[in-house]
């Protein structure tokens, strides 16, 4: 699978099929997405609770460019569920191909993996978050589509929000929150993700869910003006990730990667397999977690 989607990738654009292949579409409007994601190993159709942009991250390696609000503002659910029935429907009745972004995509890319809670900024800011996740298990329940995964991304600042339990508590077991860890230290967190939020928060906020729960780690690690991450700090990740696991983490993977889409910020670059590869070594050697390259 991971072979056809870098052969995928590479056919669609050329080049090294590693780096900035993944570009999201927009089929019917703003408010749900398609793309072909590595991690998802194919066909992931996003439901974007922001695009208004707001987010309390400003990550180095973000793609979205463009002003982002200072409040986050409410999603509209009637119409973002209209959008994503339309677009499962594409999905569904394999119009997907006809698209000239999947012209050349293998059919087995092109079946859907995951509906993804995700966007333009942090989806757990979402006011009526509960309400967005709602309308997506209604749209799975009433069973015009085949039984699909729901994924949450999220940088998990909010995974303890009132608004946001009351939407998980909606997930299934087969349903998974994918939570972002990009940091050993509270200087690097800053340095990558541009926030004030204190790591042990995050920390916190993902053992909390995950004690309840397995959840997916997801850590993105870029190149910064040509550089990489310093040893230490990603011996203090993986310390991190051990801790977690030593207070009763469920974490069923972690998901080593880098920036996949080009950004605004040209100081920012993807970082060589090599490394990467590394990371991931570093991670199963030391905490005994299931880790994987994408």
């Amino acid at each position: 699978m991971e072979h056809e989607l870098k052969h995928a990738a590479k056919r669609k654009q050329g080049g090294d099929p590693a780096a900035f292949h993944y570009p999201r579409h927009f089929p019917q409007g703003r408010s749900v997405y398609t793309v072909i994601s590595p991690r998802a190993r194919g066909l992931s159709i996003g439901v974007n609770l922001n695009p208004d942009r707001y987010c309390n991250f400003d990550c180095a390696y973000c793609e979205v460019a463009g002003p982002k609000a200072a409040q986050p503002a409410p999603c509209d659910v009637e119409h973002t569920s209209q959008e994503l029935e339309a677009v499962l429907a594409l999905a569904h009745d394999n119009l997907l191909a006809r698209m000239p972004a999947y012209a050349q995509v293998p059919a087995d890319l092109l079946k859907l993996r995951e509906v993804a809670l995700s966007g333009d900024g942090e989806p757990t800011a979402c006011p009526n978050f509960s309400e967005v996740v709602a309308s997506v298990i209604r749209i799975r329940a009433v069973g015009r589509f085949p039984f699909y995964k729901v994924v949450l991304i999220t940088n998990a600042s909010g995974l303890l929000e009132p608004e946001v339990q009351n939407g998980l508590s909606l997930l299934t077991r087969r349903d998974e929150i994918w939570a972002k860890l990009d940091a050993g230290t509270q200087a690097w967190l800053e340095y990558v993700n541009h926030t004030s939020i204190r790591l042990e928060t995050i920390l916190q906020n993902i053992l909390s869910v995950a004690r309840g729960r397995p959840v997916v780690i997801q850590s993105l690690f870029p190149l910064i003006q040509n550089a990489p991450p310093p040893p230490a700090e990603i011996e203090a990740y993986v310390n991190r990730l051990r801790d977690l696991r030593d207070a009763g983490a469920q974490i069923s993977e972690v998901q080593v990667y880098s920036a996949h889409r080009p950004t605004p910020h040209a100081h920012c670059g993807h970082l060589p397999l090599r490394l990467l590869s590394l990371i991931a070594r570093k991670v199963r050697d030391q905490t005994g977690l299931a880790a994987e390259v994408y």
